[in-house]
């Protein structure tokens, strides 16, 4: 493990050189069909939504998002976010989907502790934990993050999203609102020492994304999982590498933390058996998705005889499952004979 002083950390240059990756069909139609945002003031909006810090350990709180779809109707708060209070100032975990969502977490944390947010560590590159990190940006606090994210910054990918949030999010997300660049990169596990508070970084990817990182407390016990976890909510599986998500659970599974607090979700006190529920779900998809790519049989007709009847019951099951279950089928599909 590399032990650094936050000063100490390696700075990769802005203009390292990014790839782009295709966004899926259906979102360029939408974002076509949609037009451009109404230009608007969502810097001048703010977020009324209920917003409370939840004390999982001395000094450590999160902040719980809604387990839906973002809109506007909730001012897309649908992801958690994590707050550290240390003596060498506040490490924030996950920006929020929205500047107007960060602001109103820089109040909270005002509520609670005089010192400014220094850091703030994002798990991953997915607009739902991302488009706070602008005002966290402009209060002043340094953004660090997995080197794997590079490939999304700048691309078609991040484009798309960010127009297709400027429709759905209006007036939360507008055309100020940016995808923002951290001021550090990490590509191995690290160690942040803010005062006398040791904060380790520990890649985990890919899996949910190629960029996750889990942030660990060691002295409280504590994991900021990122959307390795969710609780509460049909997990998103989108373009993941669902086998090394499995093994990435199963390892902190092992580690055996006292509190993990999810991306999505209340945090859990119990997490060998809340952790194990997000792995048993891709493993049906898995196991379920790959016979019928292995036997060439139709997605359609796979899904229709597959039993969901076990998760079925989830939040948010109906509006993400049939996606996730046709993104591992092509997932296996590509994998067969390999």
């Amino acid at each position: 493990m590399r032990i650094f002083n936050y000063s100490s950390l390696r700075r990769v240059t802005s203009n390292a050189r990014r790839r782009c990756v295709a966004w899926p069909a259906w979102l360029a139609a939408c974002v076509l069909a949609a037009g451009a945002a109404p230009a608007a003031a969502a810097d001048d909006e703010r977020a009324t939504v209920p917003m409370v810090l939840q004390r999982v350990a001395d000094g450590v709180y999160f902040v719980q998002g809604e387990s839906a779809m973002g809109s506007a109707l909730n001012q897309g708060f649908v992801s958690n976010a994590g707050v550290v209070v240390t003596d060498g100032g506040v490490l924030v975990v996950d920006a929020l989907g929205t500047p107007a969502l960060a602001r109103r977490l820089i109040e909270e944390i005002a509520k609670v502790t005089t010192q400014s947010v220094h850091t703030v560590v994002v798990t991953h590159y997915h607009a739902d934990h991302i488009y706070g990190l602008q005002a966290f940006q402009e209060a002043g606090a340094r953004i660090v993050a997995h080197v794997g994210a590079r490939h999304y910054i700048g691309s078609d990918t991040a484009r798309l999203r960010l127009q297709a949030s400027r429709d759905e999010l209006f007036p939360w997300i507008d055309e100020r609102t940016r995808v923002v660049e951290p001021d550090l990169w990490i590509d191995a596990d690290a160690t942040l020492t803010l005062g006398s508070t040791v904060v380790q970084l520990r890649p985990v990817g890919p899996a949910h994304t190629p960029e996750d990182l889990a942030v660990v407390l060691p002295a409280a016990g504590v994991v900021f999982a990122g959307d390795l976890v969710f609780r509460g909510r049909t997990p998103f599986v989108g373009q993941a590498d669902s086998r090394r998500w499995i093994e990435s659970l199963d390892r902190l599974i092992a580690a055996g933390p006292r509190v993990v607090v999810p991306g999505h979700g209340p945090a859990s006190s119990d997490p060998a058996a809340d952790l194990a529920l997000t792995r048993d779900y891709l493993k049906h998809l898995r196991e379920t998705m790959g016979r019928a790519a292995a036997e060439l049989e139709p997605f359609e007709e796979a899904y229709a005889r597959t039993d969901w009847s076990r998760f079925e019951a989830m939040p948010l099951f109906k509006q993400v499952n049939r996606m996730n279950a046709y993104n591992t089928f092509l997932l296996m599909e590509g994998q067969a004979g390999k």
